[in-house]
């Protein structure tokens, strides 16, 4: 039996009325990325230990390790 996502909005949202941005679901081994304003399209879903550092690379930060 699937068990609902527990989406969870970024705290940092764009825009005056804060829709601009993404919610995130952690699963059991991914984590799961979607459009605040579109949440019944497509979502990214990656590796728990592949998230870090995709956000890292989004902010332009070095990895700490080898990918």
């Amino acid at each position: 039996m699937l068990t609902p996502d527990i989406w969870q909005k970024s705290s940092f949202s764009g825009g005056g009325q804060g829709d601009a941005c993404v919610e995130v679901a952690n699963r059991r081994t991914h984590i799961a990325i979607r459009d605040s304003k579109t949440p019944a399209r497509a979502t990214l879903t990656f590796q728990a230990a592949a998230f870090v550092p995709f956000v890292n690379a989004l902010k332009g930060t070095p990895p700490t390790r080898p990918l």
